[in-house]
């Protein structure tokens, strides 16, 4: 799905109504996260990364277990859902509105569009944000180089204690 948001070079993006077509319900949700968060197929615990797991017949909240650690989990163990009961759906959905929004999305926007509390829509906002900027990191390690840069304002828009009074260089 990310591959299809629309922004600089993809300007279309999907539907609204071919997402919805693409989650009509929470398995096809669920089944989604699990494909993006075990991309190789292969399912393993979040918790100690056993590849020992099997699935449990009618455990809804937490339907794997690994044999490794001897605790359940989920697709939501270990991420930025966990804890939440917000439904996946509606978490799919909230993740593309974030991604296909060239300028950031409010909570009141997102509130509306998912029919949730604007509380719970502040608090998926922020754990989508810290999500992407744990990727962000990731990607942002080792030596970063800054030319030209200016720091600091004209002094005329300082308060007087704040001002150095000083000329020449990048001062005012």
């Amino acid at each position: 799905m990310a591959h299809n948001v629309p922004g600089k070079h993809y300007p279309d993006g999907i539907p609204l109504m071919e997402l919805a077509d693409m989650f009509p319900d929470e398995d096809s949700a669920r089944q989604w996260f699990e494909d993006q968060v075990w991309r190789n197929g292969q399912r393993t615990c979040p918790r100690c990364g056993g590849a020992g797991t099997r699935p449990v017949p009618h455990a809804r909240p937490m339907p794997y277990h690994c044999s490794d650690c001897r605790k359940y989990f989920s697709v939501r163990t270990g991420t930025a859902l966990e804890r939440s009961k917000v439904p996946l759906r509606k978490w799919a959905f909230a993740v593309y509105i974030c991604a296909a929004s060239l300028k950031g999305v409010s909570s009141l926007k997102l509130h509306r569009d998912l029919n949730v509390t604007q509380k719970t829509a502040w608090s998926m906002l922020h754990r989508i944000r810290e999500a992407w900027e744990a990727e962000i990191d990731d990607v942002l390690s080792g030596p970063i180089e800054v030319d030209e840069s200016y720091f600091g304002g004209t002094e005329r828009n300082k308060r007087d204690a704040k001002r150095l009074h000083a000329g020449g260089g990048t001062v005012g």
